[in-house]
């Protein structure tokens, strides 16, 4: 456990700025992406910002190196993140709509579909999903299809999620469910058209406060004011203490769970914040 502990500080050591232009102003929902350039579901993209030399990836389908580790922070930070308060952004549960149920059942079966492909994690390896930090015990882990990613920033197709869920047993994986991401631009009547806002919550992670390079193990103590579940959650609280804010630091994302048999399992939003992502 310490070594773990370890290497998931080294990766937040090594957090840099080139995070901070995931803050930038998106390309506008009906621009095509421009050649060389890659959505982010995991962070927005800037227009012309030319991905094509940059390597790692996270769980939610972003890949550059800033963006990974911020993700390491995020999954070791948000086991139980029900309690992240002012770090977690959650649509609100609405009224249901003559039609909202039977799209949002339409989503399970076309969810459990593209699942079910997917049920020997060997065949998601072969077509081009990777696992997010294998080496690191996690309760869920994410294999993530950037051409997917790619996709979901611009319209939202069920049969192609971004990320697939896995639970490890032993040497062998256990698909549970599939993650949906769409771009932190997209309001929640955007959201809503997605998929129902009255079945399923979107959520996403807000006001991180990256730590100074001489305060970043902080951001691991039980009580930390830096990261996910750090006191500070306000650009000028974090500006006093030397931090670097990101008002954003994923897109939004929404599990579902299409094994399950009740509608209350399959969009459950504590199971997928005890999934920690």
């Amino acid at each position: 456990m310490r070594r773990i502990v370890m290497f998931t500080a080294i990766l937040i050591c090594s957090l840099v700025g080139s995070i901070a232009w995931g803050q930038a102003s998106s390309a506008p929902a009906t621009a095509a992406p421009a050649s060389g350039q890659q959505s982010m579901p995991g962070m927005d993209m800037p227009a012309g910002h030319d991905m094509s030399n940059m390597k790692g990836m996270n769980m939610s389908g972003g890949d550059t190196d800033g963006e990974n580790d911020a993700s390491a922070h995020a999954m070791k930070s948000m086991e139980g993140h029900m309690d992240m308060g002012p770090h977690m952004k959650m649509t609100a549960l609405r009224p249901a709509k003559p039609g909202d149920a039977a799209r949002a059942q339409e989503i399970v079966e076309e969810a459990h579909k593209a699942a079910d492909k997917y049920v020997d994690y060997h065949v998601a390896l072969d077509e081009g999903f990777k696992i997010f930090h294998p080496e690191i015990p996690q309760k869920i882990y994410h294999f993530t299809s950037m051409r997917n990613a790619r996709e979901a920033f611009f319209r939202f197709d069920a049969d192609h999620p971004t990320s697939l869920l896995y639970e490890k047993h032993g040497e062998d994986y256990k698909l549970v469910g599939v993650m949906y991401t769409a771009p932190k631009r997209l309001t929640e009547d955007q959201l809503d058209a997605r998929v129902p806002l009255s079945v399923a919550q979107w959520h996403e992670h807000v006001n991180f406060c990256r730590a100074p390079a001489d305060k970043r193990a902080e951001m691991l103590s039980p009580h930390p004011q830096f990261g996910l579940r750090g006191s500070i959650n306000t650009q000028e609280a974090c500006d006093a203490a030397g931090g670097t804010f990101l008002p954003v630091v994923f897109n939004w994302m929404v599990h579902v769970y299409p094994f399950e048999k009740d509608p209350a399992n399959i969009w459950s939003v504590e199971r997928q914040h005890g999934d920690a992502d």
